[in-house]
Parts: structure tokens; C-alpha cells; sequence
């Protein structure tokens, strides 16, 4: 007689994705598929709505997805007083990370032991618990669900019977296993591109990897230039159809698009940009009416004429979505047909522009605006140095011109500023290279008033053509790229007044308005009093990140309502979406798809992003290459920063950062917050913005850290 079998059930549980958990968990060693769950549980419903349960099971971290597709009961979640919680990695130097999750107020910190084979950036499931007295919550990631890369770069440590690529990003704690079979050509110290072919985790850490490409010996400054790009994913060469297509552009400007135009070509026009600037992107016009007022315009290059949508052309610039400058190079959004040629307001040549033209009264207030496509002719090409020197003097072409448009920047700064917004002169390090582009010195960029004339009027047209799409409703809002920057973290300031009250300056941060008062208030105390120059950056670092969305919540630092970004689209393509919505938007309201638009958005402010990290990361490198011949040297600096391994030092002269580990002194110290760190012996105490006596003791340009080491804390102010 054979065995009868149970009829399947033809009750659909409530809750299908607690049935399914439940069963994972009682047999914890078995591993299952969608129709293996199926078969367990007898019930009839669709193998997709398994496999929805299962992927949100594995989303929320209560489940395992392993490599041939099946699942199995996640054992490290054992504590039901644990909270979940999804998020992104940001590792430290130490070790350690946070995960950044949006729906939580605070980060959450995770301890190197347990983090995992979680890398940075990866999108994982955190288990995490408020700690008693602590801000923050600390927590243990207990799954990878995304992986934010498969392709790393780093260094080939090659030996007979193993190979290992150190990668370049301090953020990832892992060297990546390479199988000797698997090398090809790379040879050792070389720098080399790496794809991992497995992951591995428990105990486990390093992945494996395969060599997809050599970039070269390391150590030579182009290579590592090169190799900075790549880590952040930048492509270095452009495809061979987009270059075709830049080629194949026509290049004529007809006399039936000059009729579609404004014709600006009679009026004065100029540029003025850094001395090595080779793409022209904003052009500025002068006139006098006959009534007195003055109108100037801002005239941007017209790029959406030229870079259609859907060509490779314009998928290639969406995916760069903005040029990157490196200290000795820049890696351009669209190819130098386009860049330096063809959208380039040159002088002496007629261009297609797209400008925001304002009418000044004489009290140089606005009284007129107008928006559109125009051709104009550049008269002359300024750098920085020629202009500034002009209304330094008083004497030169085109000096009463700019004198006029100085004192109309003036003006408008000064309305600015009385309306709230914050004054932050961030100290831009510059390099002077050598023909090998190694550097010879390192100076701070003084900004003056050609600088901030080109800035001001700027920031007009990006205020002007935002506020034009928001006041443009009509009803429904006109989904737009708005340049947004949210208002502080309380807590962030607070802990940042309460360390500047200690160096006796007192903050009043009640509302958004009184913090803004109060950093330009800083900012300006600053100029007499060189120990508050420390908390500059640091006020800066309570601020949130500028960001692009459609969402508009207005520019808290700028004190605008309404801002986007118009003046760049060679360098920008948030621009040139600007350009094309304002375009649409001139005479009647007309909606792209918000969606769409803000998934644009999202992808644009990460790619701006990697491009600033590169930024960064390349100006480290130069900074310890500088210093490499500078070794046993002493310098004067002051205490920017620390954490449990020791104390940053920037170095006055040069704006060079290094550290002073906590090791090479008489004691251990313990770090009470960002701001401070007390001697566990002596309670000697050490505060941001310290001056310090230090010897540079060692670098290393693989890893672009400075070791130094402190002479002396008698250090006169």
C-alpha cells in the first residue's frame, strides 16, 4: 500500500512572509529556493509571491542570499530587542564605520570587529541598539544587499606563491586576493585594475580577485593622477561614437538661427577666467539706456544646442555629469571639440549662448529681466590677474566697464548678505608645478574683487532662473533642478558652539538666522584675531552638503528661496538640463516628467561627489609629494583634527596635513570629542586650533599620509 501523501493546504497565510522566516529558522543548516519553500509550506500561492517575500527578507537582513540563489536563516540575528535598519557604509581612517540610513536621525557606528566584509559604500543591513547616554547607536552589519563596486585599483604585492593588490581607497580595511595563475603580465608594484570574482565572509576578509588591467609602475605621478580618476569611475578616454559625434557637429551658425536669437554681437562683451582656463563658459555685457540704467548680461554658452538628447553624445555627459579638476590636470564632461572649441566663448568669434540679461536702476537695483537664446562676440578675454589689476589701477581697456559692474557686485553682495546669507572664505590650496608637474611650492589663493564680480553675477543669474521656473506654475509646480542646501544639524552646532565658547567666543544659535549672523560674525572676528581662524573650517563641517533635487527647500548658505545651477554647462550637466527646461519654459509652462528628472538629480549630486573626492584625494598626493624632500624639517601648524590614533597638524605655511600619532608621545591621551583630547597621566589637554612646533618624520605617497612629530607646544600665536 503506498504512502499517502498530505494534500497541499489551499489557505493563504496573513502574513506570508513571517511563514517563511518561520520555516528558515527552524531548520537553519538548509538552504532554499523559491520553489523549495514552496514545496515545504504546501500552499498555493505563486512562486512570485515567494520570491517577493524572500527579497524583502533579505532586504531587512533576516535572511541569506547566497551565490547559487538560495536562502538560509540569518543566525546572527538572535537578539529580538535589536533593531534593523538599511544603509550605506562610510568607512573611517581608524577602522570603523557608520552606516548612513535616511530614515534614521543619527548614523550608526559599527566597530571594525564588526563590520563584516561590508566595504565602503556598500548598501547594507545593520542590527543596531541605542547605547545609554550616546547620541549615536552602535551596531553590527549583518548583511552585504550592494555591492558599490566590483573594480578596485591598487598596488600588485607579487611573491612565487601568492599575489595581493593593496588598494588605493584607505576606506576599504581589505587587501584582494589574486591567484598566481591569474596575474598575466602585472608585475610587482605595479599599478593595476582589479575585478572581484568572489566575495568572501565570517572570518574570511579578503576577496578574490582577477587583474583586468596594468595602468603602469607605481609611484609616477601621471599613473596615480590616472588611477585617482578610475577609483572614483571616471572613464579616462571618451568611446570612439561620441568623438565622432563631437567631430561630425556642424560648426556653422546661420543666418536662420541668428533670426531665432537675441543678436548681442554690437554690445561690449568680455570674459574673465583663471589664467590656464581653456573652456569659456560665461561671457559678461555692459550698456547704458538712454533713460541712465545700465543693463548687463550674463551669457552662458549654449551647449543644449549642440548636445541633443538620446545621442551618445549626451548619454556619455549624463553619465560624467561633470568635469573633474585634478591639481594637475582636468578630465572634461564633453569632449574638447565641444569644451574648447566649439561652445568655448572665445574671443573675436561669434557664439550661441543662452543669457540672463538684468536691468540696473541707478541705485543698482534690479528693475528688468529677461531670459533667452542669444549670439554674441566676445570683445576681449581677461584672466583674473588682468582684470583685478585694472580696478586696482584705475587705467586699461575696458576699465570703466568693469569699475561699473564691480560697484553693481558690490551692491549685490552687500543685498546678499543683509538678507542672511553666510560668509565662508574656504582657503583654496594652490600648486606651483614644474614641467615634470611635480610641486615646487603651495599657496593659498587670495580671492579679490575680479573674483568675486564674476561670483556675484553668477549667483544673480542662477537666483533669477530659478525663481522665473518656480513663479511660473500656472498650477501644478514645473518639476526643475533646483541646487538645494537644507539648514543645519542642531546638534552638530551646538557642539560646535559650546567647544568655540571655550576658546572664548560665544555663538547665539537659537534659529537658522542667528547661526548665519553668528558664523559671518566669526568669519569677519577672524580677520584680527588668528586663533578663530580654526573654527572656520570646522563651522563649515556643521553645515549639510549642497545637493540637486526637485524638491525645493531653498539655499540656506546663500540665503535664497530659489537657486539652481545655469552658468556651467560645459562642466555641468545639471546645467544643461536647466538650459533645456528653461528653454521649454519661456513663453508657457511645460513639464518634463518629475521622476525621471529627480532619478537625473540623484545620479548628478554623486557623481559631483566622487568628482570632489578626486579633487581632494589629488591634492593629498600633491601635498605629501611636496613634503617628501622636506623630511626632518620643522614647521608650525595648528591642531585641525583627531581621533583614537593621534592628532591632525595643517601646517601654516603650506596648508600640508599630516598627523602626530598618540604613540610617539609620553602618554596615551583620550579623545573626549572631535574637538579635544586629554592625557590619561598628566590630564594635559590638547583642542583644535592649537599652535604646535612639528618635525615631518616620514611620508608615503601610496598611502598620502604624513607622519610628524611634535617639537614643542611653546608655540608664540
Amino acid at each position: 500500500m503506498s504512502k499517502r501523501k498530505k494534500p497541499k493546504t489551499n489557505k493563504t497565510p496573513r502574513d506570508l512572509k513571517e511563514v517563511i522566516l518561520k520555516l528558515l529558522k527552524r531548520t537553519p543548516k538548509k538552504r532554499y529556493n523559491s520553489k523549495q519553500v514552496l514545496k515545504s509550506l504546501r500552499l498555493t500561492v505563486s512562486n512570485e509571491a515567494i520570491n517577493s517575500n524572500l527579497e524583502q527578507l533579505h532586504r531587512e537582513g533576516k535572511i541569506l542570499q547566497l551565490n547559487n540563489g538560495k536562502f538560509k536563516f540569518n543566525k546572527e540575528i538572535k537578539d529580538k530587542k535589536m533593531l534593523v535598519a538599511q544603509g550605506v557604509v562610510d568607512m573611517t581612517r581608524s577602522g570603523s564605520a557608520f552606516v548612513v540610513c535616511k530614515e534614521l536621525e543619527h548614523d550608526i557606528h559599527v566597530p571594525p570587529s564588526k563590520i563584516g566584509s561590508a566595504l565602503n559604500k556598500d548598501t547594507v543591513t545593520v542590527q543596531y541598539q541605542q547605547r545609554p547616554g550616546k547620541r549615536r547607536p552602535e551596531g553590527k552589519i549583518v548583511n552585504v544587499l550592494e555591492r558599490a563596486s566590483e573594480h578596485f585599483i591598487g598596488t600588485l604585492k607579487l611573491s612565487p606563491t601568492f599575489a595581493f593588490v593593496i588598494p588605493d581607497n584607505f576606506k576599504m580595511n581589505v587587501d584582494i586576493f589574486i591567484p598566481v595563475d591569474q596575474v598575466g603580465e602585472a608585475k610587482d608594484e605595479e599599478k593595476v585594475i582589479v575585478k572581484i570574482v568572489k566575495w568572501h565572509g565570517g572570518k574570511v576578509k579578503s576577496p578574490i580577485g582577477e587583474i583586468t588591467s596594468v595602468l603602469g609602475k607605481a609611484g609616477s605621478s601621471d599613473i596615480e593622477m590616472k588611477a585617482i580618476l578610475l577609483k572614483e569611475g571616471f572613464n579616462l578616454e571618451f568611446p570612439e561614437e561620441v568623438m565622432k559625434e563631437a567631430e561630425d557637429l556642424d560648426k556653422t551658425i546661420t543666418e536662420a538661427e541668428i533670426a531665432k536669437r537675441r543678436d548681442m554681437r554690437p554690445i561690449t562683451t568680455f570674459t574673465i577666467d583663471p589664467l590656464t582656463a581653456k573652456d569659456f563658459d560665461d561671457a559678461l555685457s555692459i550698456q547704458y539706456l538712454e533713460n541712465g540704467d545700465c543693463e548687463i548680461g550674463v551669457h552662458i554658452a549654449d551647449v543644449a544646442h549642440y548636445l541633443k538628447p538620446g545621442t551618445a553624445l549626451d548619454k556619455e555627459a549624463f553619465d560624467r555629469s561633470t568635469s573633474v579638476y585634478l591639481v594637475d590636470r582636468v578630465l572634461p564632461m564633453l569632449p574638447e571639440e565641444l569644451s574648447n572649441d566649439l561652445c568655448s566663448l572665445n574671443p573675436n568669434t561669434d557664439k550661441l549662448t543662452f543669457s540672463a540679461i538684468f536691468i540696473f536702476d541707478k541705485d543698482d537695483k534690479v528693475v528688468d529681466r529677461w531670459f533667452g537664446r542669444t549670439i554674441i562676440h566676445s570683445d576681449r578675454r581677461f584672466t583674473y590677474e588682468e582684470a583685478q589689476e585694472r580696478l586696482e589701477t584705475g587705467e586699461g581697456d575696458f576699465v570703466d566697464e568693469l569699475k561699473k559692474m564691480n560697484s553693481v557686485a558690490h551692491s549685490l553682495r552687500k543685498a546678499k548678505y543683509k538678507n542672511g546669507a553666510i560668509s565662508f572664505d574656504s582657503p583654496e590650496v594652490k600648486f606651483e608645478l614644474n614641467e615634470k608637474a611635480e610641486p615646487i611650492s603651495v599657496y593659498v589663493k587670495e580671492r579679490k574683487d575680479a573674483h568675486m564680480l564674476v561670483e556675484d553675477f553668477m549667483l544673480l543669474a542662477n537666483k533669477e532662473v530659478a525663481t522665473k521656473i518656480y513663479t511660473n506654475k500656472n498650477g501644478a509646480p514645473i518639476p526643475f533642478v533646483y541646487r538645494v542646501h537644507d539648514l543645519p544639524d542642531p546638534e552638530k552646532v551646538g557642539e560646535f558652539a559650546q567647544f568655540a565658547h571655550e576658546l572664548g567666543y560665544k555663538l547665539k544659535i537659537d534659529t537658522p538666522k542667528q547661526i548665519g549672523k553668528s558664523f559671518n560674525k566669526l568669519t569677519k572676528e577672524s580677520q584680527t584675531r588668528p586663533e578663530l581662524k580654526v573654527l572656520l573650517p570646522m563651522a563649515i563641517r556643521t553645515m549639510a552638503k549642497a545637493a540637486y533635487t526637485t524638491e525645493n527647500i531653498g539655499h540656506y548658505g546663500l540665503a535664497f528661496d530659489n537657486y539652481t545651477h545655469f552658468t556651467s554647462p560645459i562642466r555641468r550637466y545639471s546645467d544643461v538640463l536647466v538650459h533645456r527646461i528653461l528653454y521649454k519654459n519661456l513663453s508657457k509652462p511645460n513639464r518634463v516628467n518629475a521622476e525621471d528628472l529627480e532619478d537625473k538629480c540623484i545620479h548628478i549630486s554623486k557623481q559631483e561627489r566622487k568628482a570632489m573626492d578626486a579633487e581632494r584625494e589629488s591634492i593629498k598626493y600633491k601635498q605629501v609629494e611636496f613634503l617628501q624632500n622636506k623630511v626632518g624639517e620643522e614647521f608650525t601648524g595648528v591642531v585641525n583634527g583627531m581621533i583614537e590614533r593621534g592628532l591632525f597638524i595643517e601646517l601654516q605655511e603650506n596648508r600640508c596635513e599630516g598627523m602626530v600619532p598618540f604613540s610617539t608621545l609620553d602618554e596615551s591621551f583620550f579623545v573626549e570629542s572631535r574637538y579635544k583630547a586629554t592625557g590619561n597621566r598628566t590630564g594635559k589637554v590638547f583642542k583644535m586650533g592649537d599652535l604646535v612646533q612639528v618635525k615631518i618624520v616620514s611620508t608615503d605617497l601610496a598611502k598620502r599620509q604624513i607622519e610628524m612629530e611634535l617639537v614643542t607646544t611653546e608655540v608664540p600665536a
